[in-house]
């Protein structure tokens, strides 16, 4: 009579013999790393369907841009305070591959990205044409300040005009609701001592990243502490910086250095607060920085809903906690690849800091808007990296497809042949 321990053994034999069956069947059925990528991709809970929250159209989710680099296309970086966007600056300077590469010095924040055979940009951003529209300009300072500054370093074709007096069409006043607010064949139209310029036709492509707000709070935070000020910053909207009056300092000093949180959040006007929202926002529909134009629930309202349609506007947008899925959405967006992978970095200045639940809720309820917004674009970013995943799946199954019908057409033909001959 076998004893129990027999038993036991080769009921392990009988599982690790059933175990090596089911992969060796499973290598036989599918043994591509295809496959295999696909049952870890089911595995993985971060692999699972998104759970739309939002209603977006197929024109909101698909994001291809014709983008012509030796032409007149130029893409806009909206860099926002502390939300990575130094990183990502840097990726777009020195990571991408070009028939004619930024050219970066050592020692040198800026880089020369020249058109191949042109002495002008294809890109405004802080490491390519520096701060030309004041330090971390917002999209209200973009959208104005941007096709005069790249048209006042491209010769201007002056054309008389019909019109008899000096009526101007302003610089804003073009499409100013978003993200591709220049399209082909537009132009802009300016008149100096009665004779009216043709400037130069221009698409504009705005880009930008976000971040989750609690974090980028306190990251900006951390940054004040060590001396930041940021007070370079224009802040022009209509024509004008705002007065003292109506943008406070939060500090009497040359900086904020050493404050401490509680003290970095009791300030009211502190632009940390809500800062995603305000710089994507047209301020120019709430009375730009004056608080008395309208009620404060309703210039709420009006700033949160203007950099929801900027932002879903946008030639593209990534997120900071997702820097894989941002790299491909640029790469399919512009049909632009990167040289070297983004990296995901977990542990950053912001992630160090501990708080408690209170002082989270606390900063939550001081970036309200912030909240609203990122949910509102994780949820479309989330949509279009799926839709565009679905997409190149569909692209690639149609690929297969005609192959097969070619292969299918060949062998048919051949057989014909050998039957003739025959």
């Amino acid at each position: 009579v076998p004893s129990m321990e027999d038993r036991s053994h080769k009921v392990l034999l009988a599982l690790v013999m059933l175990f090596l069956f089911a992969v060796i069947v499973l290598q036989y059925v599918c043994p591509g790393t295809e496959c295999q990528l696909l049952r870890l991709r089911a595995l993985s809970p971060a692999a699972a369907a998104v759970v739309p929250r939002f209603n977006f159209s197929a024109d909101d989710l698909l994001r291809r841009v014709d983008f012509n680099i030796k032409g007149d296309d130029l893409i806009v970086f909206l860099h926002i305070q502390k939300t990575g966007g130094t990183t990502f600056g840097r990726h777009l300077v020195r990571n991408i591959q070009l028939e004619q590469p930024c050219e970066c010095r050592a020692g040198q924040k800026k880089c020369t990205c020249h058109r191949p055979g042109k002495r002008e940009t294809w890109l405004f951003s802080r490491f390519s044409t520096g701060w030309s529209c004041g330090l971390h300009a917002d999209w209200t300072e973009l959208t104005n300040c941007v096709p005069s500054v790249v048209d006042s370093k491209k010769e201007v074709r002056l054309r008389p005009s019909r019109a008899d007096g000096p009526s101007t069409v302003p610089a804003q006043g073009h499409d100013r609701r978003g993200a591709l607010p220049w399209r082909p064949g537009s132009k802009l139209m300016l008149t100096v001592r009665g004779v009216t310029a043709q400037y130069c036709e221009w698409n504009f492509y705005y880009i930008t990243i976000l971040r989750d707000p609690v974090s980028r709070y306190l990251s900006e935070w951390r940054h004040v502490q060590r001396g930041a000020t940021w007070k370079a910053s224009l802040h022009v909207c209509d024509g004008r910086s705002p007065t003292t009056e109506e943008l406070p300092s939060c500090y009497t000093g040359d900086d904020w250095s050493g404050c401490s949180l509680q003290e970095f959040m009791d300030c009211p006007y502190n632009l940390a607060n809500n800062r995603q929202v305000r710089m994507l926002s047209d301020l120019s529909l709430v009375g730009c920085y004056n608080l008395s134009v309208m009620p404060e629930e309703q210039r709420n309202k009006v700033l949160l809903d203007s950099a929801k349609e900027n932002l879903k506007r946008m030639a593209f947008f990534g997120l900071t906690e997702f820097q894989r899925k941002t790299q491909y959405l640029f790469e399919k967006t512009f049909s632009m690849n990167f040289i070297s992978p983004f990296t995901q970095y977990n542990s950053t200045r912001a992630s160090s800091v501990e708080i408690d639940k209170q002082t989270q809720q606390r900063i939550e309820a001081l970036n309200f808007l912030d909240m609203e917004l990122y949910d509102y674009a994780k949820d479309l970013f989330l949509q279009r990296y799926q839709y565009m995943r679905q997409k190149e799946h569909q692209e690639a199954r149609r690929k297969r497809q005609e192959q097969r019908k070619i292969l299918r057409a060949k062998q048919a033909h051949l057989r014909e042949q050998g039957e003739n001959s025959s």
